[in-house]
């Protein structure tokens, strides 16, 4: 069944066409990215098949029976609307429900308690609510009284992901939805939609999270779409196979032009009568060769200020804020050539760590001795500063004139902004009219122009697109100073770092070496360690009498647990087996639909039966 259709599609800016004669379908059970670099028009396209904007050219038609959720990248609601009031805004007899059911709870409204809890009870809404309090949860959002006005711009982004996944919509289109998530809430959201029969539509530049969630690529490129039936590492394969072909009849177009563009000079101009045949497939080719180009590199070799021996010690650092201390007595001793990441929950005291770092803010104890050599770049959240009207080149003239590059050349800012995917004619135009990814690129680079020696990257990833991110990676790659990143894309983290600073919770930072992925696996290890260890507490079980003898399993529970144990690992590689079939480039969608509402089976049953192990392994 197909749930979307786009006929030759085409947004007009006013000075040039953003995309044009874009078709493509999306059938139900799919998974679909939407991959293009900044200013490619993503967003815009978006908009378009949500419907928030018209196109320009061509037609978006939209299963009518089908309900629709999406996710801006930029959501804007009433800021003096609650929490609660957003989540529970869309019209359904459920959530009208849950919402009046709430309202009484807070007001201590018995009779309507009652009458709102038979509601739910027929409408089959408890389950639901559990839902919903489970994705809450999972994205930090408990104050449900605040107004949205009073929350940060990542806090905002939570509440509307949280609203669009309680819908439950048919056909959910998602821009950027990790964007301001933490890595555990990110891998709980892959874990979700992986799970789900939701037909996606998506743009992220998250790399694992597009490998496991998605089933099909979209590459928009030169306001052309290219299809890829399959998951990320699918699409890098056959892109690469595409672009060398493409490569290959480039090269003969332009050999066929040079030979016609001689036929063209060798003809006498009083000549009227040259076979117009010829004359106009020279131009058709002209143009089409004119067109085609290899995309842009970002190559960039810059020189860094010497470092001493002495780089940076944190001694025994304490730093907290209104009786919650986030960081308590944290040392370390930076070495030469340090690549640490540094990741944890929201709010848990990562940017603070940075803060301190910068001496933006003093530690509450302890000291930060920095060697006399070390110059500090900064990449912030804030986001770029720039006056109204500022054009690109403006802003880094004011940090300088010319850039010196690691071979000792030194390069003017133009040149410069030029390697940095920056073109003269961009220069030279407003910094408001940047798409997102561009500013961020923008102030990406001036923080490199004062060539630091020591590099902090805060969340270096959001708003960049894949073919930036890959680049920039190339380039810290061989960055030959100390580089402290805070990031929640694990690709970006597992590729440059070897060191990580894990934020544990109640100021406790976990110094550890490896990337994040060998991070997570030792932490699940230690998780598994801690829970055969401790004895569960099932939820409402009487307390035991100290010198009550131990409960034993009786036969029939012994062998429940001991098929339990075999049933647990069979179900964990269906999951997985089920999973790769979703994302290996599966196109009948009677299959997609079959294995997708079996993987969802299989996810709820693994949940219980785990659950029952851990209640029997008790009185093992």
């Amino acid at each position: 069944m197909n749930y979307l259709s786009a006929e030759n599609l085409g947004r007009n800016l006013g000075e040039r066409w953003l995309f044009r004669d874009l078709t493509f379908g999306i059938l139900q059970g799919e998974k679909v990215a939407l991959i293009g670099s900044n200013g490619s028009g993503k967003s815009s396209l978006m908009d378009v098949l949500a419907g928030k904007v018209a196109p320009d050219e061509g037609i978006v038609s939209v299963r009518k029976e089908i309900r629709v959720g999406y996710l801006h990248q930029n959501p804007d609601f009433n800021d003096a609307h609650t929490v609660l009031e957003v989540l529970f805004s869309s019209e359904n007899e459920i959530t009208r429900a849950i919402r009046e059911y709430e309202k009484a709870t807070e007001a201590a409204d018995s009779a309507a308690i009652t009458h709102y809890a038979e509601v739910l009870t027929r409408l089959n809404g408890w389950d639901y609510e559990a839902k919903v309090k489970q994705i809450l949860g999972k994205l930090g959002i408990h104050d449900l009284d605040k107004l949205i006005g009073e929350l940060s711009g990542g806090q905002k982004k939570r509440v509307f992901l949280a609203r669009v996944l309680i819908e439950e919509p048919d056909f959910l289109i998602l821009d950027e939805p990790t964007n301001h998530l933490d890595l555990d809430t990110i891998e709980w959201l892959e874990g979700y939609l992986s799970a789900s029969t939701m037909t996606l539509f998506l743009v992220t530049h998250d790399r694992y999270f597009l490998d496991k969630v998605c089933n099909r690529i979209m590459e928009l490129n030169n306001s052309r779409i290219y299809k890829y039936q399959g998951n990320y590492a699918y699409f890098l394969e056959k892109k690469a196979e595409r672009e060398e072909i493409e490569a290959t009849v480039l090269e003969k177009d332009k050999n066929l032009l040079r030979k016609e563009l001689e036929w063209m000079r060798r003809q006498p101009k009083a000549r009227t009568h040259k076979a117009t045949y010829r004359e106009n497939a020279f131009y058709e080719l002209k143009e089409k060769t004119s067109g085609k180009r290899n995309e842009e590199k970002l190559e960039l070799s810059m020189k860094t200020e010497r470092i001493g021996n002495k780089i940076m010690e944190i001694q025994h650092v304490s730093k907290g804020y209104n009786g919650q201390t986030l960081i308590r007595e944290f040392s370390y001793t930076f070495k030469r050539g340090d690549r640490i990441g540094i990741v944890g929950r929201n709010g848990m005291g990562k940017s603070t760590l940075l803060s301190l770092i910068t001496e933006e803010v003093k530690p509450d104890m302890g000291k930060i001795v920095k060697g006399e050599t070390i110059k500090i770049g900064y990449y912030k959240q804030d986001g770029l500063v720039y006056e109204p009207e500022q054009k690109v080149i403006e802003n880094v003239r004011e940090i300088a004139d010319y850039i010196k590059m690691a071979d000792g050349r030194e390069i003017s800012v133009s040149a410069f902004l030029t390697l940095f995917l920056f073109p003269p004619a961009v220069q030279y135009s407003p910094i408001a009219k940047l798409s997102g990814g561009e500013k961020r690129r923008l102030q990406l680079l001036k923080v490199l122009v004062e060539n630091p020696n020591f590099l902090i990257l805060d969340e270096p990833t959001n708003d960049l697109d894949i073919a930036t991110l890959n680049m920039l990676e190339e380039f810290l790659m061989n960055y030959s100073g100390c580089l402290l990143v805070v990031s929640h894309d694990r690709y970006f983290l597992d590729r440059l770092v070897d060191h990580t600073f894990a934020f544990e919770g109640n100021g406790y930072v976990k110094d550890f070496p490896g990337n994040y992925t060998d991070y997570r696996n030792w932490a699940d290890e230690q998780l598994k360690e801690q829970r055969r260890e401790e004895k569960p507490k099932a939820e409402g079980t009487r307390p035991v009498v100290q010198d009550s003898p131990k409960r034993k399993l009786s036969f029939k529970e012994k062998q429940e647990f001991e098929a339990l144990e075999k049933e647990i690992p069979k179900l964990e590689a269906e999951k997985s087996e089920l999973s790769d079939k979703l994302s290996g480039g599966i196109s009948d969608f009677d299959e997609i639909s079959r294995i997708s509402t079996r993987l969802e089976e299989v996810v709820v049953e693994l949940e219980m039966k785990e659950l029952r192990w851990l209640e029997l392994s008790e009185w093992m």
